[in-house]
């Protein structure tokens, strides 16, 4: 008698303390989804301001929520908005750009590169071919390379376009290195192979890259060879 009674009472406890947990997780979702709503409006603000040290508060806010995989509007409004900070725009006093900050837009081109789509692309592209600070122009190339989608050769056109622009006016080992890398990402998604060997030539040739640079350049070049030189003979061979 005394054992069923026990068994009783630890039965009764048991549900008690199920029910607890399950109010509790029940709750614990209802707050987290109350938060990332919340999250999302004080990122907007924080972003929004020309405060740097707010950007960077913001930059920590939305790496965090896109960890936890929030990618409400929110998140990617202030996304954008830190991305093109100074640049897509430009908070002005007496003429004078208050809002012009290269590691914040940086920072934001990386994070982009987990948010992998055509929106996200097309930011990418825009701050590629219109940023001035190579460390900007390096990381939109990085997430291009990252993010992967490159219909009609967009992302590819961009890189080249970028890399040449800048390797007339300030030719940034740092950022080739980037467009190398991000051409062999996009290698196999890239339909004509054209732009990325003339742009991989002048890597490997420009001697104001460093040694490494340009030895990696010449790599890459000779494998895109090699797979242009294949797929047109497979063309003719079809033919």
């Amino acid at each position: 008698m005394k054992l069923s009674r026990k068994v009783f009472v630890a039965s009764a406890m048991m549900l008690v303390a199920g029910f607890a947990f399950a109010q509790s997780e029940k709750e614990s979702s209802v707050e987290s989804e109350y938060l990332n709503d919340v999250d999302g409006d004080i990122i907007m603000t924080l972003a929004e301001s020309d405060e740097y040290d707010n950007k960077l508060v913001a930059l920590q806010y939305l790496q965090a929520a896109l960890d936890d995989g929030n990618t409400s509007d929110a998140v990617i409004q202030a996304l954008d908005r830190l991305a093109g900070d100074g640049l897509t725009t430009q908070n002005r006093t007496n003429g004078r750009l208050m809002n012009n900050f290269p590691e914040i837009r940086r920072e934001a081109c990386k994070l982009m590169a987990k948010v992998p789509t055509e929106h996200s692309k097309n930011m990418l592209i825009s701050i590629a071919v219109a940023d001035n600070e190579p460390m900007v122009i390096a990381a939109a190339v990085k997430s291009l390379g990252q993010i992967g989608i490159n219909e009609n050769d967009e992302a590819v056109d961009a890189i080249a376009f970028a890399n040449r622009r800048n390797q007339v006016l300030n030719p940034t080992s740092s950022l080739a290195l980037e467009v190398l890398n991000a051409f062999e990402m996009l290698a196999d998604s890239t339909e004509n192979k054209k732009t990325m060997i003339d742009t991989v030539t002048r890597i490997s040739t420009d001697y104001h890259y460093v040694t490494p640079v340009r030895q990696k350049a010449y790599k890459l070049l000779k494998k895109l060879s090699s797979s242009n030189d294949s797929k047109k003979k497979s063309n003719a061979d079809a033919k």
